[in-house]
């Protein structure tokens, strides 16, 4: 099947490269001219574990292509995706002037003899699939044609997580196609048919209900982050240890063990971004989603909740402290830093008076381009630890979870962990003496 995909960013990419290697025909189109060129060359512009493999051997292959056309791509295509960009406006929208840009543009390419299937793959509001058509149909009629039958719109979102993109696309847990047309159905059912063989559903429903499902989807596991986070400053507060409490809700088959983990909040391309669109499309309607209002007020919270402890051991005092920062990314296995919450508490450090110097096996290009030389970035973990007076640790990559304690004690100035990820025991820290402050548990002392 020849296949059009619109956008190469992480959806995009992770979709082009993986209905290729299930044996379509697939060309991936941005209006990077220079990111097409160096796509065409084998260079992949965001690091996701096991996307190379795939990407170099579909390409070697012949079936991953990458263009700067829309017209050319679009010309032999039966399948358009739209992985496009929605990023919040100033209000919290999800902007979507790329997607219809490029409903207006594909307006201009229909032809009356065509079919056309044009998917939207990128998270979107309720309602979009019908301003994509109403775009579509608008462009068609500016040059004198009647293409409402000529093409379906469908809502596909994805639920990819990034780390694990391409294991979530090739066995999705669930495949969720929004559409009233049989004949998308039908087309779509095919397509997908390789990647739910084990079993798992495709769900057909409308495309409001679709649109609505990712937005569903992805606010009920920032809920269950921020809830937990709050469950870790209760039991700060009570003596509790939040492991515990964790362990004993999350074997609850009702509730389940994922997204239970309290840390420094969530951040990334998705959570923050679609549950601000939630919450401003219901009030735009008339409703007022009190619990996301109060999801993102915890979040905002829990990113810097560090920051009173570490303030509270140097006395009120950073300036002039180095602070050794381990991970960047919100979260491991990924480059992605949007809303990472390491870069929330690098900037309060900052102010206050402190030195940065971080390290991240992935991230650091991309903090770079943002801080410029505003921290020091270290070749590695250890590295980083050089006469540092605390370290701060707030990505959970996993060659942070099994250190050389001896080796960290011999380099830092002061014994001193401030841990947003609860990577350690604290008996283990205890016993390697440090001074060790994590979430929702007691605060380990040195003394």
């Amino acid at each position: 099947m020849k296949i059009a995909v619109v956008g190469t960013g992480y959806v995009g990419l992770v979709t082009g490269t993986c209905f290729a290697e299930t044996g379509n025909d697939v060309t991936c189109v941005d209006i990077d001219l220079n990111k097409i060129q160096k796509l065409q060359s084998g260079q992949i512009p965001i690091y996701e574990p096991g996307l190379e493999k795939l990407f170099l051997r579909n390409q070697k292959e012949g079936r991953l292509h990458f263009s700067s056309s829309l017209e050319e791509s679009f010309r032999d295509a039966k399948i358009i995706f739209l992985a496009l960009p929605t990023p919040s406006d100033g209000d919290g929208n999800a902007d979507l002037r790329y997607v219809l840009g490029v409903a207006k543009d594909i307006g201009g390419l229909l032809q009356q003899e065509d079919y056309k299937i044009i998917i939207d793959k990128s998270t979107v509001p309720v309602g979009t699939a019908d301003k994509v058509t109403d775009a579509i149909i608008a462009s068609g009629h500016s040059r004198g044609l009647d293409i409402a039958h000529t093409f379906d719109v469908v809502s596909n979102p994805e639920f990819l997580r990034e780390g694990v993109a391409v294991d979530d696309f090739m066995k999705p847990d669930r495949v969720i196609i929004g559409t009233s047309s049989e004949k998308a159905k039908k087309v779509l059912g095919d397509l997908y048919a390789p990647f739910v063989r084990q079993g798992n559903p495709i769900i057909y429903m409308d495309e409001k209900s679709a649109e609505l499902t990712k937005y569903a989807a992805n606010s009920f596991l920032a809920t269950k982050i921020s809830f937990m986070n709050e469950i870790a400053q209760l039991c700060e507060k009570l003596g509790a240890d939040v492991d515990y409490v964790r362990k004993g809700i999350g074997s609850d088959e009702r509730i389940g063990r994922r997204f239970l983990f309290p840390g420094v909040g969530y951040g990334g391309s998705c959570f923050p971004k679609d549950v601000r669109a939630l919450v401003q499309s219901s009030r735009e309607i008339g409703y007022d989603f009190k619990i996301l209002d109060a999801v993102m007020e915890v979040n905002d919270k829990q990113k810097l909740h560090l920051l009173p402890k570490i303030k509270e051991y140097f006395h009120n005092d950073l300036k002039g402290k180095k602070i050794a920062f381990w991970g960047l990314a919100f979260k491991p296995n990924t480059d992605d830093i949007r809303e990472a919450p390491a870069l929330y508490m690098i900037d309060e450090l900052l102010s206050a008076g402190a030195i940065i110097t971080a390290f991240d096996p992935e991230a650091m290009q991309n903090v770079k381009q943002l801080l410029g030389t505003a921290i020091t970035f270290a070749t590695g973990q250890y590295v980083t630890l050089e006469d540092a007076d605390a370290l701060v640790i707030a990505t959970e990559w996993s060659e942070f979870r099994t250190p050389d304690f001896t080796r960290i004690g011999s380099l830092l100035k002061n014994k001193v962990i401030f841990d947003g990820r609860n990577l350690f025991d604290l008996a283990q820290m205890q016993e390697h003496g440090f001074h060790y402050v994590s979430i929702g548990r007691r605060t380990v002392t040195s003394s």
